[in-house]
């Protein structure tokens, strides 16, 4: 296995420049939730070494914002052809990785909403509105 994703200069400065936080699909979101009324804390830690996209702290609701390829997305992922053995591991513990901390999340009281890439974020912001709601 590679010690590193890049298979060449060109793909390493793209990955690089890569968003973690605050991506396209992240400001949507946060925007749908914005004119439902619904006020929210970002990049919160809310376990250690873990920290939640948007989280609600009164109603103990994390959002976590996921793109269909680096959270290997069960309807759309894909696989890079090069340095491929390296991206399966890789994909693979972040698979586990976000298992996990859904699972500690769910077990420490919070009501945890995951949203993909591909959802509707109209429909997304009803059901985390209504989840915050309750």
């Amino acid at each position: 296995m590679g010690s590193s994703f890049a298979s060449s200069p060109q793909i390493r400065a793209r990955m690089q420049r890569q968003a973690r936080k605050d991506t396209g699909l992240e400001r949507a979101l946060r925007q749908a939730l914005f004119r439902r009324g619904l006020r929210y804390r970002l990049q919160v830690p809310v376990l250690p070494r873990r920290t939640a996209d948007i989280v609600f702290l009164g109603a103990r609701v994390v959002v976590d914002v996921r793109s269909c390829f680096w959270h290997a997305c069960p309807e759309h992922r894909s696989m890079p052809r090069a340095n491929a053995a390296w991206w399966s591991a890789k994909l693979a513990r972040t698979f586990v990785r976000d298992r996990e901390t859904i699972e500690r999340l769910c077990d420490a009281g919070w009501n945890a909403v995951i949203v993909w890439e591909h959802d509707d974020i109209e429909l997304v912001a009803d059901e985390i509105a209504a989840l915050v709601r309750e």
